[in-house]
């Protein structure tokens, strides 16, 4: 299915509903969109600003999403496209009769679906319980820099290696939930039924598993038993049944602050269970944890040879340079010391980035001038919550590190008398799950930004 066929079918659908074609900047955005573009690209190349670009985007995806019945946007265009596979439609069977979804669209005028529903004699009829969708909590596409390699090993995983249970976990700001959207474009189309949830909001285990289980089993409409344990055997034969893609996002919401990494705030220890469930019961699905850091229990789990996967997402390379030049930034020698410097995590690097343009002109040498060098109110504050989740033990061993001229070893760190051996290790343990510290070998070390921030706690 390339472009041109996408482009001629958008146009009749777009005819049907307003009874005009697609005018030349509609095809643009649809033409961007399906290679992957920013509005900012679309709007140089179209000699548009970029907000008459996304205004006109955004009435696009609307038409078109009510055409099909379902939640079409730029972000999900292209995987959309592709899973309804609209190529194999004849061009006379477009203009005389289009099925699509729950939609039958005969002429000018939308029909329900209890029309009688005509489809080509190669294409199969789904079930109810395949190809159901509910990406209504999906953020839209950011930005998207490299990764490439990350995406490949992900895939590997979930598409053949097929894992029960992913844990995506790294520091907050590094990419992971960008990387899970763009994976999820990539990877949909081997899962039945595909499910996106926040956890920002903490609900309980049992509120979750009702949400998932009314998702999974609707049309049928089946009475769920008070008993967490009987609703819970119910979901499990869904997983089993059909292959469920369920990826939970923010899931450190859960996790308690204050404490070593991975414990449950009181209450949500039901959780533990729970994933320790879906990772030991026998189903044909997956379930994708995007976190700052793993729940404890799963990390014994974890393994090539075991139906757990973790995948700890580090800082961008050489690709973190396309933030400044998007950012139009000047000294592109100095791009990769900065990137060094804040250890490629692309959040921070788009505060540096701003800071640099409202302050220094653009030029990051001159920031650079500055010792120590300044960070700003705004990355200040997001380091800050980071470090809020802290137990007193790794705030000590962090501060310890943040003074030591570069890696030390334990017996370095414990010469300096702040921790008891069991202490320092439980620390350094919990550091290094929350992403905070680097080790090689049996040397531990932060990246330059969290060493100079650890000097003041």
């Amino acid at each position: 299915m390339d472009v041109q066929q996408v482009l001629k079918f958008a146009d009749e659908l777009v005819f049907t509903k307003t009874g005009k074609h697609l005018d030349n900047l509609q095809e643009s955005i649809l033409r961007g969109a399906w290679q992957g573009q920013r509005y900012s690209q679309i709007a140089e190349d179209t000699n548009c600003s970029e907000g008459h670009v996304k205004d006109a985007g955004s009435e696009l995806w609307k038409i078109l999403s009510e055409v099909l019945g379902e939640d079409i946007r730029k972000s999900n265009f292209r995987a959309t496209f592709k899973r309804l596979n609209f190529s194999n439609f004849s061009s006379s069977f477009w203009k005389d009769f289009i099925h699509i979804g729950d939609f039958n669209i005969c002429g000018d005028t939308p029909h329900s679906s209890n029309v009688s529903q005509t489809k080509p004699p190669s294409e199969e009829t789904p079930t109810q319980s395949q190809r159901r969708r509910d990406l209504r909590e999906v953020p839209d596409l950011v930005p998207f820099y490299g990764r490439e390699e990350e995406l490949a090993t992900l895939e590997r995983w979930m598409v053949s290696d097929r894992p029960r249970l992913v844990v995506l976990h790294g520091f907050s700001g590094i990419g992971k939930t960008a990387l899970a959207v763009q994976l999820l474009q990539q990877i949909q189309e081997d899962f039945d039924s595909v499910v996106w949830r926040s956890l920002r909001y903490s609900p309980s285990v049992e509120m979750l598993e009702t949400n998932l289980l009314e998702f999974l089993c609707h049309p049928q409409q089946i009475d769920l038993p008070a008993d967490v344990s009987d609703r819970r055997a119910i979901l499990f034969d869904q997983l089993r049944q059909n292959r469920c893609l369920i990826v939970l996002d923010d899931v450190q919401s859960i996790l308690s602050n204050q404490q070593l990494a991975g414990n449950y705030q009181p209450g949500y220890e039901g959780y533990s269970l729970f994933f320790k469930q879906i990772a030991e019961l026998s189903h044909q699905s997956c379930v994708l944890l995007i976190t700052w850091e793993p729940p404890h229990e799963l990390s014994a789990l974890n393994g090539d040879r075991t139906p757990i996967r973790s995948f700890h997402l580090q800082g961008l390379g050489p690709a973190a340079a396309q933030i400044f030049r998007d950012k139009g930034l000047a000294d592109e020698d100095c791009f990769w010391k900065a990137i060094a410097y804040f250890g490629g995590n692309p959040l921070w690097l788009k505060i540096f980035a701003a800071m640099i343009d409202e302050l220094f002109n653009g030029r990051i040498s001159e920031a650079f001038q500055y010792e120590p060098l300044f960070l700003g109110e705004d990355l200040s504050s997001v380091l800050q919550q980071q470090c809020d989740r802290l137990s007193d033990i790794e705030k000590i061993a962090l501060s310890a590190l943040a003074n030591q001229p570069g890696s030390v070893s334990v017996s370095d760190l414990l010469a300096t008398g702040t921790l008891s051996p069991e202490n320092l290790l439980n620390a350094l343990q919990s550091l290094k799950r929350r992403s905070f510290i680097q080790q090689e070998q049996s040397l531990f070390s932060l990246p330059p930004v969290l060493r100079q921030y650890g000097k003041t706690l």
